[in-house]
């Protein structure tokens, strides 16, 4: 099994001691998104893999060394400033706890996320090509790989237009960003990943990659793992099946593109609900939940 810690919201920024309680008592609850009385119990030790993804892994630096299970992250930074993530801490800072994680766990098991990507009179084609470019060098031998990935239509995006005023690329501005990504990207040694994207750029040497591919998933853990399955057959996205143990509208980073927070009055109520001790992220067993263990 794989835990996707976490896709609903950044467990590593803002609950890491939660995290490792719960790794500690050897398990975790997680209640159903969709049917909130059914809650999943997953036991750590049918845990093969933890994907952490987050825009901020300082506070779990100290912790790694305490961490059994094989662990791989994501790390999304991007050139944008405090009008699009307003609480995430400096890029020095984010830059140089990723240089001490990769001397901790391994460049090969660290992926950057440049994602998303628009463009606007203020993030232009210029700004994404000098951004990029010094990621790249600073990252230069601290990394092996960058995923890019544009934005997408959510909820949260179209009610944060006005902040975000974004237009999506023509042809002429995507040719433009390619080849500036894949220059500053060759010099340093990167290679350019895109990921549930219907333009693959592949004509400008970036290679199409799922986030954690079957291939992938077997390097990490010796073991086969399925393709996640999905109901809209029109998706991109092959990556094998995970559980994600976060929770939708909790996470404190308030990103204006950000498609797992929705409702700012909800992030305020859900984070007030967190308990540290607790065995789900977001409040507390009550008697009237069903609990199911969750098989490998």
């Amino acid at each position: 099994m794989i835990l996707n810690i976490s896709g609903r919201t950044d467990i590593v920024a803002f609950y890491s001691e939660w995290l490792m309680n719960r790794l500690k008592e050897g398990f975790i609850d997680v209640r159903n998104p969709f049917n909130p009385r059914l809650v999943s119990r997953v036991f750590l030790e049918d845990v093969d893999l933890l994907f952490f993804c987050t825009k901020n892994p300082i506070p779990i630096l100290e912790k790694i060394d305490h961490i059994s299970q094989k662990i791989y992250f994501h790390i999304t930074l991007t050139g944008y400033k405090e009008d699009i993530e307003p609480s995430v801490p400096s890029k020095k800072e984010i830059i140089n706890a990723i240089r001490q994680l990769s001397k901790k766990i391994g460049k090969e098991n660290i992926v950057i996320r440049y994602d998303p990507i628009f463009l606007s009179k203020k993030y232009d084609v210029e700004y994404h090509q000098k951004a990029f470019a010094k990621i790249c060098d600073l990252l230069d031998g601290y990394v092996e790989k960058i995923l890019i990935h544009f934005i997408d239509d959510y909820k949260n995006v179209r009610k944060n237009y006005s902040v975000l005023e974004f237009h999506s690329p023509t042809e002429e501005e995507l040719k433009e960003l390619a080849i500036s990504f894949a220059t500053s990207s060759k010099k340093h040694n990167i290679k350019v990943h895109t990921c549930n994207e219907e333009n693959t750029l592949t004509e400008y040497g970036f290679i199409k990659k799922d986030c954690i591919s079957k291939e992938l998933a077997y390097r990490l853990t010796g073991k086969e793992f399925k393709k996640k399955w999905n109901a809209r057959k029109d998706l991109l996205c092959n990556c094998v099946e995970m559980v994600d143990v976060g929770v939708y509208n909790s996470c404190g980073h308030y990103c204006k593109y950000c498609y797992a927070n929705y409702d700012e009055k909800q992030v305020e109520e859900n984070r007030k609900k967190h308990n540290p001790l607790s065995s789900l992220l977001i409040g507390e067993i009550e008697k009237e939940d069903i609990i199911k263990v969750r098989k490998k």
